[in-house]
């Protein structure tokens, strides 16, 4: 993970159980990536679970903000 020199945004679902925010695994080993951030989605009327990757309404704001970052 220290390799990766690339912004990186990790996004999960509050909802998701296949993931469960609740480990902290994500939040955890984010800071080990340089560039990376960990976005949470808060559980709403348009998330789905894990589902959710499938759901760019909910996770496209943030993929327009990543592409504005300044590459390496």
């Amino acid at each position: 993970m220290e390799k990766i020199k690339a912004p990186l945004f990790a996004i999960n679902s509050a909802d998701d159980l296949v993931n469960p925010p609740e480990l902290g695994i994500l939040e955890r080993e984010i800071k080990r990536v340089k560039r990376g951030r960990y976005i949470l989605l808060p559980t709403s009327d348009k998330t789905r679970g894990h589902g959710t990757h499938s759901q760019p309404a909910v996770w496209g704001p943030y993929l327009a903000e990543l592409l504005k970052v300044p590459q390496p």
